[in-house]
């Protein structure tokens, strides 16, 4: 039958609907590991796999609030689609990298005063073809995702050290 991305992937609606607009990555921000593999955009915002960590959905954003541009929203693609359901988009999942409890509830409250019937319908369609719930506590399953992750194995451009100033240890380390 396939997996939830698999099915997802299959799935005739307007994903973007979801704030996960198809895409391939042809003009990639500083930010974006050089091995992502998308799932879909936000404007700038890249979701994606990072094969070094399976499963796990990322967002990439290069505006980002946060102290670093790259960080994990799920631990699996089930769990992500999950989170957007029961946010409305994807848009309040990335953003609880630098929220507070109080501030996602303030956000997603105005988030769903706002969401479209079309987003709506696209959100309800998704949740009964995969047959997946929203996630209870979206918040803090991505605060505890998120909490002491190593991000270590991210493999970022010359470019993201250039423009960041980040000393690219990678580069300097003897080759295994």
């Amino acid at each position: 039958m396939g997996t939830v991305y698999e099915k997802y992937m299959a799935l005739s609606i307007d994903k973007g609907l979801l704030g996960l607009e198809p895409g391939v990555i042809t003009t990639p921000y500083f930010c974006y590991p050089v091995n992502a593999e998308s799932i879909g955009f936000e404007g700038c915002i890249l979701y994606c796999f990072l094969p070094e960590y399976g499963e796990m959905v990322f967002a990439c954003n290069p505006e980002s609030c946060a102290d670093r541009n790259v960080y994990p929203l799920a631990a699996n693609f089930e769990d992500f689609i999950r989170l957007v359901l029961a946010c409305g988009t994807a848009n309040p999942v990335e953003q609880i990298v630098w929220m507070n409890r109080e501030q996602f509830d303030e956000h997603i409250a105005k988030e769903k005063m706002i969401l479209t019937q079309e987003q709506e319908a696209a959100g309800n369609l998704l949740q009964q073809r995969l047959g997946l719930l929203p996630m209870e506590n979206p918040f803090e399953y991505v605060k505890s995702v998120q909490k002491g992750f190593d991000d270590s194995r991210i493999q970022y451009s010359d470019e993201y050290y250039d423009v960041t100033g980040i000393v690219n240890l990678k580069g300097c380390l003897p080759p295994d």
